[in-house]
């Protein structure tokens, strides 16, 4: 019985697979189309093309900059799903491929979490282990990548040699030390990678991956010290680790001005350097010693708390002239380079773009004559002045200050400037000069007196946090009043820009005549972009730095 049954069966399939073939016979044929001829446009595309195609769809992988993850991130946009969307592109031809790998492993960037709906999906996924476990113990989602990563490049040489910025979360850095060891120790054009905390005091858990930095990565452009690695920064002047380092901070140190002198001469490409909480550091260290190596030059020079270094010392430094032709950005904060002396390093200082002052005062500005403030190449300027609060006197003490600042921009003598910021909220209307009369003599640098060219001030008083933006506008005919834009709130023009569909009303204070101010609409076109104002504007802005 169980033979019969088994042949009915074959032959009722061999009758179906008959009458399918005679059902498609009877089927019409589909209609023809116009096929694609099958050749590929963008073969012929050069792969530099390719490369700046593909980078829109990920920017983070032409992150070139030495930030940390934190300091990296973008402001919208989700990396993990764009790295995804171009992982899928190396899978279409070998060309794409080629391309895609190499921006894939440039700048390696692993996220904690995706910054977008997914995230909700694969929380739920990692915590549910089996059927019956629905509410387990979440994966450790960084920590896995970085093993991925890890073994990936542990395989395949090719990939690893691609590699040359790694960036990772906080917890992954501190929690996977060993992880990271493995990882670094198979990047050889590694030049920036994101370290623990105890890496730059010498703690013993960092040693391991300390010693793979420096016997595998020669490549590194950027390095931190702090207190407790005195050891290991002495050191590195018979050791001579990482030669093409760019740049250098230094916190808390303890160390000889000599020894200070011999490490930095260690590095031959160092153009930035940082210090903070130097008490040791003096004017001896700047100028020169002939027993001694000289101070590098630098492109940017940030000093902060050491009150033993005075405007005498840097004005040495500066008369040199291979750093008087290169240092461009310089950062003083709580040193002894006086307001009264910042005259000094402007005029020694040709080529200075960026400067920042930072300062307690306890006294009045000096009553004897000063130089105004003299550059023109100065473009930024961060003059912080805060008064003491052991001093009590019937007007704050930096007012002083802030006067003689003004007097220096109402002279014309920073005619680059662009960008000021103040600790004080009423400094902004001291620059609206009233207009000078036609027969009032002229400056000695042939200018009226008064602001010639546009000036951004952003000022903030004690107790806020955030910049207040107030545009200065030079006088449009003679005798007449400048003009300013009603001050706001840096935070406020994007809370404007998401009101209004991305732009703001652009209002203007003149003067009245009567020495109040008139607010009125502004001339130039009536509105103004805020400064986050359409979605995407603040990535693209850090896209197009990432880019050039």
């Amino acid at each position: 019985m169980k033979f019969l049954k088994h042949m009915r069966s074959k032959s009722r399939l061999k009758n179906n697979g008959v009458e399918a073939q005679i059902y498609n016979h009877h089927v019409p044929p589909a209609p023809a189309t116009n096929r694609p001829s099958g050749h590929d446009g963008s073969a012929r595309l050069p792969a530099a093309l390719l490369e700046k195609i593909f980078s829109y769809i990920c920017p983070h992988t032409r992150d070139n900059t030495y930030n940390s993850s934190e300091e990296s991130m973008m402001d919208d946009g989700c990396m993990l799903c764009e790295m995804r969307d171009l992982a899928q592109c190396a899978l279409v031809c070998r060309q794409w491929a080629e391309v895609a790998q190499h921006l894939l492993y440039h700048s390696v960037r692993i996220d904690a979490v995706h910054y977008c709906e997914r995230e909700v999906e694969l929380a739920k996924s990692r915590k549910r282990r089996s059927f019956f476990e629905r509410n387990g113990d979440p994966k450790d989602a960084p920590q896995q990548r970085l093993q991925l990563f890890s073994r990936t490049v542990r395989g395949d040489e090719s990939l690893a040699v691609m590699v040359q910025f790694l960036k990772m979360p906080y917890m992954t850095r501190e929690t996977c030390k060993a992880d990271l060891a493995r990882t670094v120790s198979v990047l050889p054009n590694l030049r920036y990678v994101d370290l623990p905390e105890g890496f730059y005091n010498d703690e013993p858990s960092s040693n391991t991956l300390k010693q793979e930095l420096q016997a595998r990565c020669p490549n590194l452009r950027k390095m931190r010290y702090h207190s407790g690695s005195e050891p290991s920064f002495t050191g590195l002047a018979q050791s001579r680790h990482w030669q093409c380092m760019e740049i250098l901070e230094l916190s808390h140190l303890m160390i000889e001005p000599s020894t200070l002198l011999y490490v930095l001469d260690s590095f031959p490409a160092l153009h930035q350097l940082k210090i903070v909480d130097a008490p040791w550091l003096d004017d001896s260290i700047l100028q020169p010693t002939p027993s001694l190596p000289l101070f590098p030059p630098l492109q940017s020079l940030s000093i902060e708390n050491a009150p033993n270094l005075t405007a005498m010392g840097l004005k040495s430094y500066l008369s040199r002239p291979e750093t008087r032709e290169i240092l461009s950005m310089l950062s003083l904060n709580s040193t002894g380079v006086l307001p009264c002396t910042l005259h000094l390093v402007l005029a020694n200082a040709p080529h200075l773009a960026y400067l920042s002052i930072v300062d307690t005062v306890s006294h009045p500005f000096p009553a004897e004559p000063s130089p105004p403030l003299t550059s023109r190449s100065l473009t930024t300027l961060y003059f912080e002045i805060f008064s003491s609060p052991s001093a009590y006197s019937m007007q704050p003490l930096a007012d002083s200050y802030y006067t003689y600042l003004t007097n220096s921009l109402l002279s014309n003598s920073l005619p680059s400037l662009r960008a000021l910021y103040v600790r004080s909220n009423t400094f902004p209307e001291t620059l609206l000069a009233p207009p000078a009369p036609a027969f009032a003599p002229r400056q000695s640098n042939g200018l009226p007196r008064g602001l010639s060219h546009p000036l951004s001030v952003y000022s903030k008083g004690l107790d806020e946090l955030d910049w207040n933006l107030t545009s200065i506008f030079p006088p449009t005919a003679p005798g007449r009043r400048g003009s300013a834009s009603a001050t706001r709130p840096i935070s406020a023009y994007s809370a404007l820009s998401l009101t209004s569909g991305g732009d703001s009303r652009h209002s203007s204070l003149v003067g009245n005549g009567f020495g109040g101010f008139l607010a009125v609409p502004s001339d130039d076109g009536g509105r103004i972009g805020s400064a986050s104002g359409k979605k995407g504007h603040g990535r693209g802005s850090k896209t197009e730095a990432w880019m050039g």
